[in-house]
């Protein structure tokens, strides 16, 4: 399977690392002109506190407004159950859309129960501004971004193929870390199997992003840039060409043995929004659910 990417193309990637979630969000530019995208970027949350602050966000905002780029884009691979979206904060500061996967609405309908959001809660995507299907396009200046559906992880996850470079998201980590966790609501690991091959069927040079880091054992450094080829022979789950029952078997059972996420509760409730607090209330206090044995 091909996919209709320029690989003469390299888009200028600039990288963000969060530590306290461990997220890596990116600038996106158009080598031609002096548009950019954003993708996944993050918005401060002290839980314990309940206290939301904005500086990982500040910093993207102040890279792109120092260098006199125009964002276009701030875009999501997916809705993240680590880290907070800050894309309703960027928009309004730097304009640009808000895009994500069009099965958004399965997460949506999902976790609206989960929360108990009642008829209010619009499940329909309408929150963003576009969403993507398997084969669309956008454009980033004179840059085209291509979208491909990659789900198993989630429903909704998507990678990026913008010149030479993929955004993955959490579908792939760097090669001695693995692979995304499949234990989500609507995750599936033989989904994310087939999903990372259509990743693999790039070209091998194909530089890969990806959406998280958590420094693999022996390893000093965070990373979050490899390539294809380098996936396809040194991924520890997924390389070499190990086949799909051996892979879901391993993914199946590792899942089992994994923490729920520190921030999936905020996190759910703000990113199924596109980023945006839930309503509040008449005293225009805003909050946060917390069910009970429902996750």
């Amino acid at each position: 399977m091909s996919y209709p990417v320029d690989m003469t193309v390299t888009p200028e990637v600039s990288a963000h690392f969060d530590e306290d979630t461990n997220t890596i969000s990116y600038i996106v530019k158009d080598p031609s002109s002096n548009h950019c995208a954003i993708v996944d970027s993050v918005m401060d949350i002290d839980y314990a506190a309940g206290r939301i602050t904005y500086d990982h966000a500040d910093a993207l905002i102040a890279e792109i407004q120092n260098r006199g780029l125009t964002l276009d884009w701030i875009i999501e691979t997916h809705v993240h159950a680590d880290h907070l979206s800050a894309a309703p904060y960027i928009q309004e500061k730097l304009g640009g859309k808000i895009g994500v996967g069009e099965k958004i609405m399965i997460v949506q309908d999902t976790f609206g129960k989960v929360f108990n959001e009642g008829t209010a809660f619009q499940r329909d995507g309408s929150q963003f501004d576009a969403l993507f299907s398997d084969g669309d396009s956008f454009m980033i200046g004179q840059l085209r971004g291509e979208v491909l559906h990659t789900p198993g992880h989630t429903p909704a996850c998507l990678t990026y193929v913008i010149g030479d470079a993929a955004f993955v998201g959490d579908t792939l980590f760097m090669p001695d870390f693995g692979t995304a966790r499949c234990d989500f609501p609507g995750g599936s690991s033989e989904v994310l199997y087939q999903s990372i091959q259509k990743i693999l069927s790039l070209p091998d040079e194909t530089r890969i992003f990806v959406g998280h880091d958590y420094k693999a054992p022996g390893r000093d450094d965070y990373a979050w840039e490899t390539t294809v080829g380098e996936q396809k022979a040194l991924n520890v789950h997924i390389g070499e060409g190990r086949p799909m029952e051996e892979f879901t078997s391993m993914r199946d059972a590792r899942d089992a043995t994994l923490a729920v996420p520190r921030l999936i509760l905020p996190s759910l409730q703000v990113n199924m929004r596109a980023g945006q607090m839930p309503e509040p209330d008449e005293q225009g206090d805003v909050f946060l659910k917390l069910p009970i044995n429902k996750i």
